[in-house]
């Protein structure tokens, strides 16, 4: 491990504050611009403040990295993408942040030689997904932020690819980019950089519904943020490279003294060893002073979840602490020449790279001389420029006379050449722009959509198997182990469902009794996570894949994307609204018409942090301030499988107040050209399951009049911001 191996990255919502990360000791920086940015309510960048950073970051020998990292619609790919991108990519932008697959795939395309950094939104949560990111061309992977450092240490054992992890500032509640609370209560998606934050709000709870506990302002999704100065050499020892610091909505003061601090023990670090590195108890006060929710925690690298974690508040504090903005300025050494008869003419060097500027003509003087020290005052003028003399020769006669604005003039025009020498290697060229094909709008069939269900339990399963028109399930392991030959004998296709996060190999056991079940008719998996498809897809069963609609394809970049990798099917996403899906791909898509929706999947446990553990899938409701209930269930054994119960990571789940239903939209629904419809079953009795079934069948089956359901429409109508 080399210090020139290792990269502190600091954030930057203005111009203001990146000059402040630059200053702090920041190796590079990362913002955002006009658009597509996950934090949209930062002040941001302009075009023009963009390209002078890109530049200001070149001079210092510093990067710049840009937050392209939003999902993207189909026209905000196909028509503002390239433009968007091309200056910054012409200036040297060193890489942009990506989440959505289709865009990655199409910046791959358009701008060669550009780097690609997959954002923690893409929830990478292992070796495998690394793996096959690395085949898409990424160079760096931003992984979930809910990973141990052994994990981490896994990933990069496998991979050559950059780690960058976060080392300081908030952390969510939900697992980045598996999180609808904001986006599906307010309209405002996190997926689209505009999160409304429900996580800090105040809920009752009530353990599995049975009287509610605690005060009103209780804050039960509310962490601490992450402080993990104590804990970098062992960030740095599992295989890290990008120390990434969480603030782009912060001031340019706390980004100066956060980076100042983590810039001050990696360089002890570096010099001392690990053997010998210890913060000061100040310094550890210092960063809390600066800003905390409830005091700091270091995240989950040591821990994987549990109330130490938590701040349940939303207050917010600083402590009476002093920030000084640094500007940094690179020395240049100069030789100015002034010799009677000849221009002025002045070399100017930066390490390697010189330059050479001349100007007007020195003449003999007639009356007053200049003296070198006027001479000198004058070239030590350099105001807002980057850069201060480190040393300056002045080679003239002795009886010379030449104008002030000769002076000024030869400055700036070999200040102007040196940094034209500098910046010229970091131009780009090359960029081409796709051609996008619009889609084709398919002809309405005269079938209806094929119907399938997921269900949660095997009483369900059973109980919906003896249904008419019903062409598929989607089943856990243990629920397929039942239900498989009833299944089979029935004709339905069955699936068998994947965790929504998976963290670690697959279950011992999981993949060969997989294969005896696709060999006695299973049809296939039905996938929620990156690292899960990545690992099916090593075992050669990508072409049995279906995915869920965790696995995003807002656009037809993403649709063509996960084409190519052979998947039977996609999920029609659910942050889009009906005239956005209408220019999307459906061709082939399976659209989710019924079910409670998750709005948060969270390493934490709201029945740990509150009740203690039980080791149960129980579940507490949260109320919010205008009454509604959650349920936050219990993950214990995502896997379902005997041997799994206590060897994988656990996760809750926040499902939505009321189910999501589009009964009465059963025609548009169909109009948008997808092969198949779902039905998702989770907390419902089987009768309960059964009866919705015959409902929704009913309608798009038989076209028979809706009946009065109190179902959310989502997005369906409304979209999101």
């Amino acid at each position: 491990m080399k210090k020139k191996d290792i990269e502190l990255l600091a954030p930057a919502g203005s111009y203001e504050g990146f000059e402040a990360a630059i200053g702090a000791g920041a190796d590079a920086v990362y913002v955002g611009g006009a658009s597509f940015g996950a934090r949209a309510y930062a002040k941001n960048f302009r075009e023009e403040e963009l390209i002078r950073a890109i530049d200001y970051a070149h001079i210092h020998g510093k990067k710049l990295y840009l937050t392209v990292n939003t999902l993207f619609k189909n026209r905000e790919l196909t028509e503002q993408l390239y433009d968007y991108l091309l200056p910054y990519y012409e200036a040297g932008l060193d890489a942009v942040i990506v989440q959505d697959l289709g865009a990655l795939s199409a910046i791959r395309e358009m701008f060669p030689g550009l780097p690609l950094h997959a954002s923690t939104q893409m929830t990478v949560t292992g070796p495998e997904a690394m793996k096959f990111l690395e085949e898409q061309g990424v160079s760096r992977v931003v992984p979930a932020r809910e990973l141990s450092l052994e994990e981490i240490r896994k990933m990069h054992e496998a991979s050559p690819i950059e780690i960058e992890t976060f080392i300081h500032g908030a952390l969510c509640y939900s697992y980045s980019g598996q999180c609808l609370m904001s986006s599906m209560l307010g309209g405002r998606s996190g997926n689209r950089g505009r999160c409304a934050q429900p996580c800090r709000l105040s809920y009752e709870t009530a353990l599995k519904g049975q009287g509610y506990k605690g005060k009103k302002e209780l804050c039960p999704l509310s962490l601490k943020d992450i402080s993990t100065i104590e804990i970098l050499p062992e960030i740095l020892e599992a295989g890290v490279t990008s120390l990434k610091i969480e603030g782009r909505m912060k001031q340019p003061a706390y980004t100066a003294g956060v980076t100042s601090m983590y810039r001050k023990y990696l360089d002890i670090l570096f010099e001392k060893g690990s053997e010998n590195y210890h913060v000061k108890d100040s310094d550890r006060k210092y960063l809390i002073d600066i800003f905390n929710r409830g005091g700091s925690c270091k995240g989950y690298y040591q821990m994987a979840n549990g109330p130490a974690m938590m701040a349940f508040t939303n207050e917010k504090k600083t402590g009476d602490v002093s920030v000084d903005l640094k500007e940094i300025k690179q020395k240049v050494d100069g030789q100015l020449m002034l010799f009677a008869g000849g221009p002025v003419i002045l070399n100017v060097s930066l390490g390697e790279t010189t330059a050479t500027a001349a100007a007007g003509e020195v003449q003999y003087a007639r009356n007053q001389p200049l003296d070198r020290e006027r001479i000198r005052r004058q070239m030590e003028k350099l105001g807002n420029t980057a850069y201060e003399w480190g040393k300056l020769e002045i080679e003239a006669d002795g009886n010379i006379f030449v104008s002030m604005k000769e002076l000024n003039q030869v400055r700036r025009e070999a200040f102007a050449a040196l940094e034209e020498e500098i910046l010229k290697s970091m131009r780009r060229t090359g960029a081409h722009k796709k051609e996008f094909f619009k889609t084709q709008k398919k002809a309405k069939t005269e079938n209806s959509p094929a119907m399938y269900v997921s269900c949660e339990d095997s009483k369900t399963a059973f109980a919906l198997m003896q249904e008419e028109n019903l062409q598929g399930m989607y089943l856990s392991f243990d629920s397929m182990k039942e239900c498989l030959e009833e299944g089979r004998y029935r004709g339905i296709e069955m699936y068998l469902t994947t965790p929504y996060i998976v963290r670690g190999e697959l279950p011992e056991g999981f993949l060969s009794q997989a294969r005896e079940w696709l060999e006695q008719g299973m049809s296939g998996f039905l996938v929620r996570s990156l690292e899960g498809f990545a690992a099916l897809k090593k075992a050669g069963l990508a072409d049995k894949c279906v995915l869920d609609y965790t696995m995003y394809t807002w656009n037809n970049e993403a649709v063509d994307f996960w084409k190519e990798q052979k998947v039977l099917r996609n999920t029609l996403p659910l942050e889009l609204n009906e005239g956005e899906l209408r220019h999307r791909n459906n061709e082939g898509s399976e659209m989710l018409i019924y079910g409670y929706l998750p709005l948060m999947i969270s390493a934490q446990c709201v029945r740990k942090n509150l009740y203690g553990c039980s080791g149960q899938e129980e579940w507490v409701t949260l109320r919010d301030r205008y009454g509604k209930e959650f349920r936050a269930s219990c993950y214990c054994n995502p896997w379902k499988m005997e041997n799994t119960r206590y060897t994988t990571p656990c996760y809750n789940i926040i499902y939505n107040s009321i189910p999501y239903g589009l009964l009465k939209e059963y025609r548009q629904a169909e109009e948008l050209g997808i092969s198949s419809v779902r039905l998702a079953f989770t907390t419902e009795h089987p009768q309960e399951a059964v009866k919705i079934f015959r409902e929704f069948r009913s309608v798009y089956k038989d076209g028979v009049n809706p009946p009065q359901r109190d179902y959310t429409k989502g997005h369906f109508k409304r979209g999101a911001e």
